[in-house]
């Protein structure tokens, strides 16, 4: 038989096992808390064990590269750039009217032509005939002359046989004279009016250069005054340079007639050019004395019209300054230096010029030898020590 279970024994044993479940846990909770701060503790106190040692030398001066310049004469060269502009550029335009006859090869943009070469040819058969008539006028004129001093003649002589006196300038034919006289010179105006313009019915270069511009094509009608061609000369140039006040005076007087420099953008020598006017005004926007300069037959391809060039004019020499690398100088405008004991100093020169990589200066002071920083930093401070290195000049 089964024995009966006492259902109130068992009861009993859970809710025992329920309440020690908690217990049990929470006595994890301390011991796990209790074990962290141990851990926690433990790495606070502990201590590095390397060894220190306190460095009793001081640290390496920096190194600065300097160039040692004295001071000496040098001669000024101002530089501005300019551009190229063509002493002749012409668009040229219809003389008379009429219908284009012919475009010539050398009117094609690109072209380079002479002096006196055909471009246009207009039709030109009523500028022949209004020549024809003018020589018929001058003609007739001159024929109406001959008979006034004809006449004049025969009144001359017929007042000499009756030993009589003319009484007045009727009497001689002078007036019909005078006016043949004038006729004449007026048909001979006429005829050079009329052969003017056959010629201007060919449209011919008035100087040498290229041809940038047409405007017109074969059998168009073209009217006095339209445009045909646009020409610009290859053989002639003229800059313009504009200069301030400062680098005006440091320039040598008189600078008409004078040779200037003509660089490329790479800092090449392609030309020279000569000074034709100079100063007597100033420009009204930019208050800077204006230069202009001529550039006659330069080389072939050396110089072309619309090029950005730079223009060295010639100074006069400094008794007393300073050359120096460009790079010396900051974007403050300071010129760092060594002083005697090979400390720093600091100083913000005059820039007179420059030429190239190089600049001359003005110093701040009276030395007669500089030892300068070529590449200065920004960390540089007045009176700091440094170790100069000596660099080649």
């Amino acid at each position: 038989m089964t024995e009966p279970v006492d259902i109130k024994d068992a009861g009993n044993n859970d809710g025992q096992e329920r309440k020690t479940s908690p217990l049990r846990r929470l006595i994890w909770i301390v011991t796990a808390l209790v074990v962290l701060s141990a851990v926690v503790l433990f790495l606070m106190s502990a201590e590095d064990t390397v060894d220190v040692k306190q460095a009793t030398a001081p640290p390496p001066l920096q190194q600065v590269s300097v160039e040692t310049r004295p001071m000496g004469e040098e001669t000024v060269e101002i530089s501005a750039f300019a551009e190229v502009m063509p002493r002749w550029s012409a668009q040229l335009r219809a003389a008379v009217s009429g219908r284009v006859q012919d475009v010539m090869e050398s009117a094609l943009v690109g072209e380079r032509v002479e002096t006196g070469t055909a471009l246009i040819a207009i039709e030109d058969s009523r500028y022949v005939a209004e020549l024809r008539a003018a020589e018929l006028a001058l003609k007739q004129a001159r024929l109406e002359l001959r008979r006034a001093q004809n006449a004049n003649i025969l009144a001359e002589k017929e007042h000499e046989r009756n030993n009589v006196a003319p009484a007045n300038d009727l009497a001689l034919r002078l007036p019909q004279l005078e006016i043949a006289q004038s006729a004449v010179t007026s048909a001979e105006a006429r005829v050079a009016a009329a052969m003017q313009q056959l010629d201007d019915a060919t449209v011919e270069a008035p100087f040498s250069g290229f041809v940038t511009q047409r405007l017109v094509s074969p059998g168009q009608t073209v009217n006095i005054g339209d445009p045909l061609v646009k020409l610009v000369d290859d053989r002639k140039f003229e800059l313009t340079v504009e200069v301030s006040g400062r680098d005006w005076s440091l320039l040598r007087k008189p600078l008409a007639g004078r040779t200037a420099d003509i660089l490329d953008q790479n800092g090449m020598n392609i030309a020279k050019a000569t000074v034709r006017k100079a100063g007597g005004f100033l420009d009204e926007t930019t208050r800077q004395y204006k230069v202009f300069l001529e550039v006659d037959e330069p080389g072939a391809g050396t110089v072309l019209s619309g090029d950005f060039v730079q223009v060295v004019l010639p100074g006069i020499t400094l008794p007393s300054v300073l050359n120096i690398p460009a790079s010396a100088l900051t974007k403050e405008g300071d010129v760092w230096f060594l002083d005697e004991e090979d400390r720093l100093q600091r100083m913000k020169p005059s820039v007179l010029f420059r030429r190239g990589n190089r600049i001359v200066i003005e110093p701040d002071g009276s030395a007669e030898s500089w030892r300068v920083a070529v590449t200065p930093l920004v960390s540089f401070l007045p009176g700091q020590q440094v170790r100069p290195v000596a660099t080649g000049n």
